[in-house]
């Protein structure tokens, strides 16, 4: 705001100086002129009569002379200014106007003027980009930094402006789904740490049994053979709950750890193409990837846009990861009972027996040393889809890998 301020005052001091200096100039190139130019055009019009009479004047290019009259009756009673000569011995009226002489105080008002509502204009244009630009973008500096640190309570004041109003909007929006996640996240952690406190307590008892059992049949306490055999089921059975006790733990470790909500209805495929192609062309332009749109016809699917562009986005930001980084096409495969959306990216690395695992959590192919990522990019994929009743799968063709996202039909 302070730099703008300086703008602001940058901007008036060269009015302030524009205005001076052109009120300089109008004074010293734009004088009045001096005498009686009226003069001037009616001695030149006297010569003209004495040489070739009257009817040889043209007042048509005259700029003060307005009228000529021979001496007669009324001769001495004019309205206008008049100037009387003798001619060749008659004397003659010339009637004249001075309105026509310049007058330099009227142009220096006008020009001020000119100026001033310029200024004036200026003026509040600073103004109305203060107020509905500067000061709404000025409420966000702080936003960043405070959700980096994880200050989620100041909420936005909505506003109206049609510059920012949506934006700042969208900003409130999207604290306020971070604190949301993260009031999930906490819960959940709540529920998963009481439940592998609970599993622990009653994984416990049948391993306590286990031991029992071991060190019964350790001294010998029971030598009938059938006792034994009863014992050695007893701790198979209390090994398979215990196992079946690790298997709810697992599931527990793998399942839901990310909220993953989705809203299906109804969008069109040129929504979602769009979307896509505003947000990679100019992106895939400058890294120098060439992207390639299919054709397609549009139609109506199922599912949630907003989840779609973000599976395609992971789809395509793997791609760039993990492809040459020479061509991405984006195309559309013909299929009766669906509609397929496909990526398809040059410089496959990915080993063909390790290509049914790549929609696993946390699973990382050979291809992946050196490059930054959690594993979870394409498990979220198959999620999200699944979600929206759909698909999504992979295929290595040739050089090239191809991830198909499969879409339902309205």
């Amino acid at each position: 705001m302070k730099s703008f301020y300086k703008v602001s005052v940058v901007m008036l001091v060269v009015f302030a100086a524009v205005f001076a200096l052109a009120n300089l100039l109008l004074n010293v190139y734009c004088q009045p002129v001096n005498g009686r130019p009226y003069r001037v055009e009616i001695n030149r019009l006297a010569l003209q009569i004495a040489e070739s009479g009257l009817e040889s004047v043209d007042l048509s290019e005259c700029a003060y002379v307005t009228d000529i009259v021979e001496f007669g009756e009324g001769f001495y009673s004019s309205a206008d200014d008049c100037v009387i000569r003798e001619i060749n011995g008659e004397l003659y009226r010339f009637d004249y106007s001075t309105d026509n002489i310049y007058d330099n105080s009227v142009s220096v008002l006008i020009v001020n003027i000119v100026l001033c509502a310029a200024a004036v204009v200026v003026a509040v244009v600073l103004l109305y980009i203060r107020v509905h630009i500067l000061l709404p973008f000025e409420r966000l500096t702080s936003l960043p930094y405070e959700l980096s640190k994880g200050n989620l309570a100041a909420p936005l004041k909505e506003n109206k402006s049609r510059f920012f109003g949506k934006f700042l909007w969208g900003m409130d929006l999207l604290r306020e789904n971070i604190e949301q996640r993260r009031s999930r996240e906490l819960e959940l952690q709540r529920e998963r740490k009481t439940l592998l406190l609970s599993l622990s307590h009653d994984i416990k008892t049948p391993l306590s049994a286990i031991k029992l059992y071991a060190k019964a049949l350790s001294k010998n306490l029971y030598p009938d053979p059938k006792k034994q055999r009863e014992i050695a089921e007893s701790i198979n059975a209390k090994a398979d709950e215990i196992e079946g006790y690790l298997s709810e733990i697992v599931t527990a470790s793998r399942e839901d750890f990310l909220s993953l909500e989705v809203e299906n209805s109804e969008f069109y495929l040129s929504h979602l193409v769009e979307s896509i192609v505003a947000y990679y062309g100019e992106k895939l332009a400058l890294v120098k990837t060439e992207f390639v749109v299919g054709e397609y016809q549009n139609r109506l699917l199922l599912g949630d846009l907003d989840r779609s562009i973000e599976v395609l986005q992971n789809v395509i930001e793997n791609a760039l990861k993990y492809g040459d980084g020479t061509r991405i096409e984006l195309l559309f495969p013909k299929e009766d009972d669906g509609v397929l959306v496909a990526v398809k990216n040059s410089g496959c690395m990915l080993e063909a027996e390790e290509l049914p695992h790549i929609f696993e959590s946390f699973w990382r192919g050979k291809n992946s040393e050196n490059i930054n990522g959690s594993g979870l990019g394409l498990y979220i994929c198959r999620q999200l889809m699944h979600r929206m009743n759909g698909e999504i799968f992979a295929e290595i063709d040739g050089g090239d890998i191809v991830v198909t996202a499969v879409f339902g039909r309205a």
